[in-house]
């Protein structure tokens, strides 16, 4: 099976038999459908190693959107964009206001520029300028969460933060991540940031390494634990095999057509399940 199916098996039964259920707080999430309070039942500090010199962490116990994982992780990090008009699917759509901003959010804080002894760069530029000038470094790492601007996000971010740190001749990199919806984000944020590990790496002419995702508060909605209960059942398939455009080198010039999945065998997707916002 695959690894990443094993730890996700792993982290949802931690959840499912040790967690705690938040039924007697108040709760910020509602359901979309009836507006009733979405409460969750979850696990702290939860730490999840990837080795991406070995397989690609797509699950197999059902199919990722890869296209769209994809397309959202080059909106933040490439096209450096805090607007759906930009993204290609709707799932930023509860948090757009009328002209389609989600705020002061992640695109617009990897946007912004800093001065820098090297010069004035952003975050992303920052960190491509030391992958391949200062690569020992350990102060390679990216943040989001401002907190000038967190009353103009209308959404605090997940993923907040990346630490990468090159060993060896292989990059390496921690995601740190306050929040995470198991059954829906879990394998899409994994997914992503494996995808930045290879388009960092390649941009600096390293080899990709370790990806670790730190979750802080690590959940399961009440509506989904039936859903999740029956998805670690069913069976698991060998890690698909990430095919990447030989000819790009450049960060700026990744495409999603750019990534391919080879030999992706997998369960069926999980239709029709509840979203709270």
């Amino acid at each position: 099976m695959a690894h990443a199916d094993d730890l996700f098996i792993e982290t949802c039964k931690k959840i499912l038999d040790e967690g705690h259920m938040d039924l007697n707080a108040k709760v910020r999430p509602k359901w979309a459908d009836d507006g009733s309070s979405a409460y969750t039942k979850k696990a702290f500090a939860v730490v999840n190693r990837y080795d991406l010199s070995k397989e690609f962490p797509a699950l197999t116990l059902r199919p990722i959107p890869f296209k769209n994982c994809i397309d959202e992780l080059l909106w933040i990090w490439q096209r450096c964009s805090n607007n759906v008009h930009d993204l290609h699917s709707h799932i930023w759509d509860a948090w757009a206001d009328e002209t389609g901003s989600i705020g002061k959010a992640y695109g617009y804080q990897l946007a912004k520029k800093y001065d820098w002894p090297e010069g004035r760069m952003t975050q992303v530029e920052k960190v491509r300028y030391d992958l391949k000038h200062n690569p020992q470094s350990r102060r390679i790492l990216t943040s989001i969460y401002d907190f000038n601007d967190l009353n103009e996000m209308h959404l605090y971010p997940c993923a907040y933060s990346m630490t990468f740190n090159v060993v060896g001749n292989k990059l390496c990199g921690i995601l740190h991540q306050r929040s995470n919806d198991v059954l829906v984000a879990n394998n899409w944020n994994v997914v992503q940031y494996a995808i930045l590990l290879h388009m960092l790496a390649i941009d600096a002419n390293l080899e990709v390494g370790e990806l670790v995702h730190v979750i802080a508060d690590a959940h399961i909605y009440d509506r989904h634990i039936p859903i999740v209960d029956e998805l670690i059942k069913r069976p698991t398939f060998k890690a698909p095999k990430l095919l990447i455009d030989p000819d790009v080198k450049s960060f700026d010039d990744f495409q999603v057509s750019s990534f391919q999945l080879e030999d992706y065998q997998h369960n069926p997707q999980i239709k029709g399940i509840p979203v709270a916002v």
